[in-house]
């Protein structure tokens, strides 16, 4: 799901060349704050996704709301409590 979750996200990116050292801009207006900058535009692509990856892991873990994208919810994951392995038995 997570996978599919971040094919979906990175079908929305939107790319343009910036007056930088790294020029190749990127990011995903669906998700705020996720952008990323690269020498290429495949880097910066690459890099994207990582952005997309730690954004995704960083608000599952605050429990911030992950909007829906391509009909993928990431709600259930927020519900599922980790359990300590003491806790087990």
């Amino acid at each position: 799901m997570l996978t599919d979750y971040i094919k979906a996200a990175m079908k929305r990116a939107k790319y343009e060349i910036i007056d930088d050292n790294n020029p190749y801009y990127g990011e995903i207006p669906d998700l705020s704050g996720c952008w990323a900058n690269g020498a290429t535009l495949e880097g910066c692509r690459d890099e994207l996704e990582e952005v997309v990856e730690g954004w995704i892991i960083l608000g599952l873990r605050l429990k911030h709301k992950i909007p829906m994208l391509d009909g993928l919810d990431l709600t259930p994951i927020l519900t599922i409590e980790t359990v300590e392995v003491d806790q087990i038995n």
